[in-house]
C-alpha cells in the first residue's frame, strides 16, 4: 500500500517546478498523536509532502524510468505550525538535475503565510557510485503509481 501525502498538483512544469496541495483534515488520526489536545501536522509530514512533490517532479524528468529516492534533507526551516482544516501548498523547484540525481528547493505555504523552506537531494539509485545492485523492476514508480499520477495531471496546469 502506497501512502500519498499530497492531494493533487495544481501546476506542473516538467524538469522545472511543481506545485501540489494537501488538505489537512481533523479526521486524520495521526494528527492527534503528537499533542492529543492540540492537533497539528507534524513537521516530518510537511517534509514528506515536499519530498513526494519533488520526487515526482524528478522522476518525471526521466519519464519515471529511474528509481528516485530521497537521499538527503539539506535544510528544513519551519516558520509556523499547520493545523487541521488548513490547505498546505508545496512549491518545488529543480535547482540541479544530473545523471546521478537532483537537488530541489521548496517553499511550503498556507494561504499567504510561509510555513517552511526545504532543500532536498534525490538520487537516481540505478546510477549510484557504490555499485550496489537494486531490483530491475521500478519499485518506486510502479504501474499503479503512474496510473494515480495520471489523475493528478488531469487537474494540473501543465506547461512545457
Amino acid at each position: 500500500m502506497r501512502w500519498i501525502w499530497i492531494d493533487k498538483f495544481i501546476e506542473f512544469t516538467p524538469r522545472t517546478s511543481a506545485t501540489a496541495v494537501q488538505c489537512a483534515s481533523l479526521a486524520e488520526e495521526h494528527l492527534h498523536d503528537l499533542y492529543p489536545a492540540f492537533p497539528i501536522v507534524p513537521n516530518t509530514l510537511i517534509i514528506e509532502g515536499m519530498a513526494q512533490t519533488s520526487g515526482i517532479l524528478v522522476g518525471e524528468a526521466r519519464n519515471f524510468e529511474e528509481k528516485v529516492i530521497l537521499a538527503k534533507i539539506g535544510r528544513a526551516t519551519f516558520h509556523r505550525l499547520v493545523r487541521p482544516g488548513e490547505t498546505i501548498v508545496y512549491r518545488a523547484t529543480i535547482e540541479q538535475l544530473s545523471e546521478q540525481g537532483a537537488s530541489i528547493s521548496g517553499k511550503v505555504t498556507v494561504g499567504d503565510e510561509l510555513v517552511a523552506e526545504i532543500e532536498l537531494m534525490f538520487s537516481h539509485i540505478d546510477q549510484n557510485m557504490a555499485g550496489i545492485e537494486f531490483p530491475e523492476h521500478n519499485f518506486v514508480f510502479t504501474e499503479q503509481f503512474t496510473e494515480l499520477l495520471k489523475t493528478y495531471r488531469l487537474s494540473a496546469s501543465v506547461s512545457m
